[in-house]
């Protein structure tokens, strides 16, 4: 709307107006770039490999015992009378069966690149090295092997932490530094999507490749990826995250062999691999892109917000004139058939600004006409005006932020004539056109989540683009080695995950095809995992302690359906993997319920609630041994510590005749379970961090793609 410089209304766009839209794209534009985005976004014909069929048989066969499961459970099964465990139960079972199915769905389509096409030759690149506060160098080695790079680039460090040092030891070896400019300060910063932004406005290459500071690429990472591009609709390559300083047991979970492997290429699939935040390759267009689409988008929202409003307040001001006023009427009728016009003109796409340019217009003139009115009346309205221009005033509101509550408690209070066109007014003046509260207008990287991959890579599917994930390892970087690290940076990825769900859900982007919405959602989903594993917890230590048992019997058909499907889904993921270690991932599916719930309930709290949301960059260095920190894991030995008591009583229960054989000997089998997997929990607590051998591995060896791996628990799907 109004755009405030100088006082001045932004200008309608020139020539004819109803066929546009927002950004003044003709009716006819419009339904041609839809057709081409759903063009685009449709995934490629799969070769039908004997490893495939294989594959979807598997999956086929999961998903008809597990539903059979799951129908009886809910039909026959549940004990009611001790519903306070029973419902949990097969509400949980219910859970894992979806779980099952969407990572069915995710390797029906498993694509296997192979060879990758020969980058061509000629194309811009910038290479970006993110960096806060790592120490120099880390980065500096990172930046080296970056500069090193054997395709034609230009190296960029992105030093968020503006020092010196920094920028001195990077331009003493030829590599260019990038900070923060001065539109940033007293800005929001936005973290990592900030600095990215920031960078993509400084530089000018057709493609760039964006790298941690801790991921040291290959000389040929370039000539792997770039060939991709040839596919104008590429937007994104990722490669694997490997970790140099995990040890063969991976006691933290670092490696994620079947995340950068079968889970990515199946979401390669159905065009949904998505960007990791690391050793990526993006085309620039195709983030701009976001950015604008994003821009209009927000832009439009707010609109609609004000115009809304506008009309609930024109409807309370007429409702409450007084048989004096009424002469008044035909003005604030007008008025309120010009909103319901400008609704109807942006519901046919006609453009933004011409829109708002006329409605504007149109309350200057109305409002002349009522300036003789009754001044009085209008006094008892001004602090809710002033509290609508302050947001137009406010750099650091927009009116797409404002929450439908606070909008209706403006809209339902009784308006004096000249009032609601006030209102009116300040509601149009509001909208943010200039986006005053942010560095920039034009935000590429998605700023809605503490971690940006995920959010902006699903924008980029929406707007048509395609994703390819190359299954060859072309960086190698540092994990976290000791647990409070782990800890912190998988909360950190779980919340932003959590944030993009509760911000903009993948099922309802109309945009995306609906397998592409699945493959995003599958990846959520996943980390809803803790509240079921406390119920998983919960139901043997009830049945052994107390002798409640959550099914109606132990009986052959509770065995002869559950059976079969655990032993085909497990089935599934050894054959999926194919030679992929899985294990260490399963127990920390389990094992980290704490965290996974965390991230649920903060999340939550910032987004729904408007809580603040901590937010710490992981540490690239290992940090001092204190010794196990068994604070840090105490739901997990409380856990463990009420299984073991479990068994003791179950014997004992078991010695004197108190409890079933066969329903005890059941449960004990799954409590055996439960402390295999969170065994690990105390292998992680004592972990003293990564010793290398006697020859440390060169980090431009090249590394087996079946023994790729990356960051632990980017979800299970």
């Amino acid at each position: 709307m109004a755009r405030r410089e100088g006082g001045r209304h932004a200008q309608p766009s020139p020539g004819p107006a109803d066929d546009r839209d927002a950004a003044g794209v003709s009716r006819d534009q419009q339904r041609r770039v839809a057709a081409l985005v759903a063009e685009r976004g449709r995934p490629e014909r799969l070769p039908l490999t004997r490893r495939l069929l294989l594959i979807r048989i598997i999956v086929i066969l999961t998903a008809l015992l597990g539903i059979n499961y799951v129908a009886w459970r809910w039909l026959f099964s549940v004990n009611w009378p001790y519903w306070w465990i029973a419902v949990p139960l097969v509400i949980a079972e219910t859970y894992s069966l979806i779980d099952s199915l969407l990572f069915g769905m995710t390797v029906w389509r498993l694509r296997e690149r192979g060879e990758p096409p020969p980058a061509p030759e000629g194309l811009t690149v910038d290479v970006f090295i993110t960096t806060y506060n790592e120490p120099i160098e880390l980065v500096m080695t990172t930046a080296r092997a970056a500069k090193a790079i054997r395709y034609p680039h230009r190296t960029w460090v992105l030093d968020d932490g503006n020092r010196p040092e920094m920028r001195a030891a990077a331009e003493a070896e030829g590599i260019g530094v990038i900070n923060r400019s001065a539109d940033w300060v007293g800005m929001p910063r936005h973290a990592k999507a900030g600095n990215l932004n920031n960078a993509l406005l400084a530089t000018d290459g057709e493609f760039l490749m964006i790298l941690d500071a801790d991921q040291i690429p290959t000389p040929e990472i370039l000539d792997r990826t770039l060939g991709y591009f040839t596919d104008e609709q590429m937007g994104l390559v990722q490669t694997p995250q490997y970790f140099v300083n995990v040890p063969d047991h991976d006691p933290l979970g670092s490696q994620a062999p079947l995340f950068y492997g079968p889970i990515q290429q199946g979401k390669d699939g159905w065009n949904a691999a998505f960007f990791c935040g690391s050793n990526a390759v993006i085309r620039r267009e195709a983030l701009m892109q976001i950015g604008v689409s994003r821009y209009a988008h927000d832009i439009e929202v707010g609109v609609g917000k004000a115009l809304r409003t506008a009309g609930a307040v024109l409807e309370e001001a007429r409702a409450a004139l007084t048989p004096e006023d009424q002469h008044l009427a035909p003005a604030l009728d007008a008025l309120e058939y010009d909103v319901k016009k400008a609704r109807r003109e942006l519901a046919r796409g006609v453009a933004l600004f011409d829109v708002t340019y006329r409605f504007q217009r149109r309350v200057d003139d109305v409002h002349r006409q009522l300036v003789a009115a009754d001044v009085q009346a209008l006094q008892e309205d001004l602090a809710f005006i002033r509290q609508l221009e302050a947001v137009a005033e406010d750099p650091t509101d927009s009116l797409a932020d404002v929450s439908e509550s606070a909008l209706d408690t403006i809209a339902h209070r009784a308006w004096s004539p000249l009032g609601a066109i006030d209102a009116v007014r300040a509601l149009v003046d509001a909208v943010d056109v200039g986006r005053a509260g942010e560095a920039q207008p034009i935000m590429p990287m998605a700023t809605i989540s503490v971690t940006e991959d995920m959010a902006t890579c699903m924008r980029m599917h929406g707007l048509g683009w395609r994703s390819a994930y190359h299954d060859e390892v072309l960086a190698h970087g540092l994990a976290p080695e000791d647990l409070q690290t782990m800890l912190t940076q998988r909360l950190r990825w779980a919340q932003g995950t959590m944030q993009v769900l509760l911000r903009e859900n993948p099922l309802t982007q109309s945009r995306l095809r609906w397998p592409q919405r699945l493959m995003y959602f599958a990846t959520m989903w996943s980390y809803l995992s803790g509240f079921a594993a406390l119920v998983y917890l919960a139901a043997p230590i009830t049945y052994l302690m107390i002798g409640v048992l959550p099914v109606q019997a132990i009986s052959t058909d509770f065995f002869v359906r559950l059976i079969p499907f655990l032993i085909v889904n497990q089935l599934l993921f050894f054959v999926v993997a194919d030679g992929r270690p899985t294990w260490r991932g399963q127990q920390y599916s389990l094992a980290l319920f704490p965290t996974w719930i965390a991230s649920v309930t903060s999340a939550f709290g910032n987004v729904v609630l408007g809580r603040d949301l901590d937010f710490a960059v992981t540490p690239k260095t290992k940090q001092a041994d204190t010794g196990p920190r068994w604070d840090l894991v105490r739901p997990q030995l409380i856990a463990m510590g009420l299984l073991v008591l479990a068994l003791v009583v179950g014997s004992i229960r078991i010695a004197v005749g108190q409890a079933g054989p066969l329903g005890t000997i059941f449960n004990m089998v799954w409590v055996v379970f439960d402390l295999a997997i969170f065994s690990v929990i105390i292998r992680a607590a004592r972990y003293k961090g990564f010793e290398p051998a006697s020859a440390a591995p060169d980090p431009h060896e090249p590394v087996a793609a079946g023994a790729a791996g990356g960051p632990a628990s980017r979800g299970a799907a």
